[in-house]
């Protein structure tokens, strides 16, 4: 599969051998300057560099001497071939694969400063706080040398910093940090409350997490309102339902009543009709809700409590998802089936998908170890190529074939046993799990057949440097779910750099990284795969799958009960073709998913644009009040004669935003109405997305009017004076507090929609 998938990517997007010839032309030309860059000061660096044309072949020359002397001088890390390579191929606006352990962030500050010396203010964004500060911090003395200034943002950076960071040649963040800013700007009632830069260039790290994973994430901001208490009957009957009370579809993502379940609800509550008029549009809805919370989300998968909260974990990074939150009736859902106090809840007032927040940036490029994997993505939702760098070291891994079994406990069995018969040999092993339920039965099992290991999951993804670190460590076992975007580097031998430890570790076979089971795409397995033999080392990787495992079921249903000829459970090759053909299907419903949120979402994002623009000329000129006395002529008149003209502008300013913002969310509750029901048109024989498209659009139509007919309203009614008006004593009130938070959510996958869909957000 893997030989085929490169050559298919390769085709779609994929940079061909000429472009990649250019970089290396340019590389082997860059050494005749190296005496020349090895001369120069340090107080010479930057005057030098700026005298480059980065458009002019020399010049670019002289840039990669430089980078590979500065990165010598001020970090000790001189720049291999490969790393220029890949800068070379960033600066031209591709998506590069480096394998794990290449040196990506090398390449990607090298980039940074090319595009800097170019003019260009940079982000470069991360998948979470700890990589963009530390990147940020880590590369800062090489940016020091070339004049270019750095800073970083993360979840606890006050506006004035933030503000600061964003004034940077370079500024490192995560893309939920850049998106909240941009969505918080929305907020903005003077210009000098604005955060978010004009988007300029953007490196984007761990590009398909960033870029794919992420992209189907909507990012939104809500303003409070009171906490939502939960209906205690209802839950009281949810809880207390049984297997034969209610049905799960075949992903495991949605659960409805059965007849006899909704019998049961029905006669509980008082024998009433759920659905009737009068319990339809709400009693079902929070039945609909706790079944949710219930039954579809598990406690210590897909949230842990801790420090009587509710903390959601992510499951593609296996970390707690922090600040993180499901918005309104599901996290009181879930915090009263654990016993908590419940949460305040929210109004949308603004939202942004990632793929729409990238496509701000006029360029784009990236950088991940599993790129060619998502060429179809890059190319069809970004229009970016991908540019596969060789390792500056061949790869020597050895990765043996999947093992399938017939059932999970078999497969844990096979597990323990492998793992056991390794660690006797001395050799390093990195476990590779789904979720915290996983790691520590796991772990349980392990420490029963008499093998210690360290466990990292959500639950201790604090002190995940330090045990990433000491992985590699001799007859060190490390149970860890998801490896992406973790970071830290595992040296062979541990983390103190001794050499003889790292021999004797290098001659057991480096390290030895075990799947317990195939992820819904092959990029995640070889993100985990990837952090054996690298730069060259020794290494070994092996995946074990059962016809059990959620990939299987959710995907194979009709191939899941075969039958073991072996004592021991195995299938053989054609339990790997199962579940080589499971992923298959999931990689293909991902793609088709993120088609369809991109098909939905183009009109909203096309709005949302517009009244952005609209907004931000209200903020910036005199246009809110040139409106509204064109509108009311005569009490335009009436105050000019006692309210000083800035007052009035101010004044006239902030009741257009005011109503503007208003219709804005509305608009945005009519929208998620529309794709709670859209699906239902599908039975009428139309097109639900043309008839979204549709509706949305008609609706639109109308939001100048009414936000113009309800400021000329406002201007007409309130109370102005040389004070300004006061909005909150005319019964027009802002939130005081703003919640920003993800919604995981499909409304438009092709079984059909449904109002509630494994939802994720963030408190703030």
């Amino acid at each position: 599969m893997g030989k085929f998938s490169n050559a298919m990517w390769r085709m779609l997007g994929a940079q061909t051998s000429r472009n990649q010839s250019q970089s290396l032309s340019m590389i082997e030309m860059s050494t005749k300057h190296n005496d020349w860059a090895a001369e120069l000061s340090d107080k010479d660096f930057a005057a030098q560099a700026a005298e480059l044309d980065m458009s002019v072949a020399e010049d670019r020359a002289k840039f990669l001497a430089l980078v590979r002397e500065g990165g010598d001088r001020t970090l000790d890390m001189k720049p291999f071939d490969v790393q220029l390579q890949g800068a070379l191929r960033m600066l031209e606006g591709d998506v590069v694969e480096m394998a794990t352990g290449e040196g990506k962030t090398l390449a990607g500050a090298i980039a940074a400063i090319g595009y800097a010396l170019d003019g260009h203010q940079i982000h470069v964004v991360s998948v979470n706080d700890y990589l963009a500060s530390r990147d940020a911090k880590w590369m800062k003395p090489l940016y020091d040398l070339f004049g270019i200034s750095v800073a970083s943002i993360s979840e606890h950076s006050t506006r004035e910093q933030r503000q600061a960071a964003y004034d940077a040649d370079v500024t490192y963040a995560s893309v939920n940090e850049i998106g909240f800013d941009v969505l918080r700007d929305h907020l903005a009632l003077t210009v000098e409350d604005l955060v978010a830069p004009q988007p300029d260039v953007v490196i984007v790290d761990e590009a398909d997490s960033v870029l794919v994973d992420e992209a189907l994430v909507p990012l939104i901001l809500a303003g409070s309102t009171d906490a939502e208490i939960p209906n205690s009957a209802i839950h009281e009957v949810v809880a207390h339902l049984r297997p034969k009370h209610y049905e799960l579809d075949s992903d495991g993502k949605n659960v409805s009543l059965t007849d006899e379940g909704a019998q049961f609800v029905e006669s509980t509550l008082g024998g009433i009709n759920l659905y009737d008029e009068q319990h339809v549009a709400s009693t079902l809805v929070h039945v609909n809700v706790a079944l949710y919370a219930y039954y579809l989300l598990e406690r210590d998968v897909d949230y842990i409590v801790r420090d009587g909260g509710i903390h959601l974990i992510n499951a593609a990074r296996g970390r707690v998802a922090r600040l993180q939150r499901w918005p309104d009736g599901v996290q009181a859902a879930v915090e009263y089936k654990e016993g908590l106090n419940p949460t305040e809840a929210g109004e949308v007032i603004d939202t942004i998908t990632v793929q729409a927040l990238i496509g701000r940036y006029p360029r784009v490029a990236g950088m991940t170890g599993t790129a060619i994997a998502a060429g179809e993505q890059f190319r069809q939702f970004y229009d970016l190529a991908v540019s596969q760098i060789p390792p500056n070291a061949p790869n020597i891994r050895k990765d043996d074939p999947d093992r399938v079994y017939d059932n999970k406990a078999h497969k844990v069995e096979a597990v323990v046993d492998f793992v056991a018969e390794i660690h006797e040999t001395g050799q390093p092993i990195l476990i590779g799990t789904h979720d915290v339920a996983q790691s520590e039965e796991l772990a349980y099992f392990l420490e029963r057949a008499g093998v210690p290991s360290v466990v990292l999951n959500a639950k201790n993804d604090a002190e995940e440097a330090v045990i990433i670190a000491e992985a590699g460590r001799k007859a060190a076992v490390t149970v860890s779910t998801q490896m992406a975007g973790r970071g830290t580097d595992i040296r062979l031998g541990g983390s103190d750099g001794d050499e003889e430890a790292r021999e004797e570790v290098l001659k057991l076979g480096g390290l030895c990284v075990v799947g317990t089971g195939r992820y819904d795409t092959e990029r995640l397995d070889n993100q985990l795969r990837g952090r054996a033999g690298r730069q060259g080392d020794p290494g070994r990787s092996v995946f074990f799958s059962s016809m059990e495992d959620p990939l299987v079921t959710k995907n194979l249903t009709h191939q899941r009960e075969q039958q073991s000829e072996s004592a021991d459970g195995s299938l053989g090759a054609k339990g790997v073709e199962s579940v080589v053909n499971a992923q298959k299907i999931a990689e293909g419903a991902m793609l088709q998913l993120h088609a369809n949120t991109w098909d939905y979402n183009k009109q909203v994002n096309e709005q949302r644009n517009s009244i952005v623009r609209r907004r931000m000329k209200v903020l910036e000129t005199d246009l809110a009040l040139t409106d509204l006395r064109e509108a009311e002529p005569e009490r335009y008149a009436e105050l000019a004669e006692t309210v000083d003209e800035p007052v009035l502008v101010e004044a006239a300013r902030q009741i257009v935003l005011y109503h503007l913002d208003r219709v804005w969310a509305d608009h945005l509750a009519y929208i998620a109405d529309v794709q709670a029901s859209i699906h239902l048109r599908a039975l009428g024989a139309q097109s639900p997305l043309e008839e979204f498209h549709k509706l949305i659009f008609a609706e639109f139509t109308k939001l100048s009017d009414e936000a113009m007919e309800a400021s000329r309203k406002t201007f007409v009614d309130a109370t102005i004076t040389n004070d300004g008006v006061d909005l909150g004593l005319e019964g027009l009130h802002r939130s005081t507090m703003t919640w920003t938070y993800l919604v995981h959510e499909n409304h438009f996958a092709s079984a059909g929609a449904q109002a509630i869909q494994g939802i994720v957000g963030i408190f703030r």
